[in-house]
């Protein structure tokens, strides 16, 4: 009998791409066409980018089974949220404003849970211990493009679903994959106005997770 010994390499992260602040079905069909894991509906009233559920639910419906619609809620109590997720049948919540950890408990009994904190410094150790499935760091003005320094995410970097946000572009990109952060999360970065994605824009961001995974499509490894 023959021994074949298998040599296995040490497994590379796999980095996720949510594109946010979807309003069309076209943008949206659009970036699961190119790889998105996962696309992100604004549910907060004034704000550039929002869409009643209503909406929402056709562009949801109208997705293929194997990507993500998460709903983005700011200081929306937990009843509200869980009534808004099923009208436009999304799948995650993400809370990102100053949600008390006990609404999040309360929304994990039915949806996964991402909390976005936004930082105006350096994170904050402590946000690792709030109850969310994923954390989410931003820019301290959401949707605006605006970024800061990199070095600020330290703090949060051994939580295992980690994603960056705030102020990513195509051309800035490269930096945040180097942290090998569980997933990016794109809005105004891959626009050609406030809610109409650019499709070059959106192509050069998500060709560049797929290449970081060793992928043509970010979806297949």
């Amino acid at each position: 009998m023959i021994e074949t010994k298998v040599k296995y390499e040490t497994l590379k992260p796999m980095v996720r791409a949510k594109i946010c602040g979807i309003t069309r079905l076209e943008d949206a069909l659009l970036a699961e066409q190119l790889g998105a894991w996962a696309l992100g509906f604004i549910l907060a009233p004034g704000t550039p980018r929002y869409l009643e559920p209503a909406q929402i639910r056709p562009i949801s419906r109208a997705l293929g089974p194997f990507i993500v619609r998460v709903g983005v809620f700011v200081d929306t109590p937990p009843e509200e949220v869980l009534e808004q997720m099923e009208t436009a049948q999304l799948q995650v919540a993400q809370l990102h404003g100053h949600e008390p950890p006990e609404w999040a408990e309360h929304i994990r009994q039915f949806y996964p849970v991402i909390k976005a904190f936004k930082l105006k410094g350096p994170a904050q150790p402590d946000w690792l211990s709030y109850p969310a499935d994923a954390l989410m760091v931003d820019g301290a003005r959401p949707g605006s493009g605006q970024g800061y320094p990199l070095d600020w995410i330290a703090p949060l970097q051994q939580h295992p679903r980690l994603i960056i946000a705030g102020g990513l572009t195509p051309e800035n990109l490269p930096a945040a994959l180097e942290l090998a952060p569980y997933a990016v999360d794109v809005s105004s970065g891959v626009e050609a106005a406030p809610r109409l994605k650019d499709p070059h824009k959106l192509r050069a961001f998500l060709a560049q997770v797929a290449a970081v995974n060793g992928t043509n499509r970010n979806q297949y490894t």
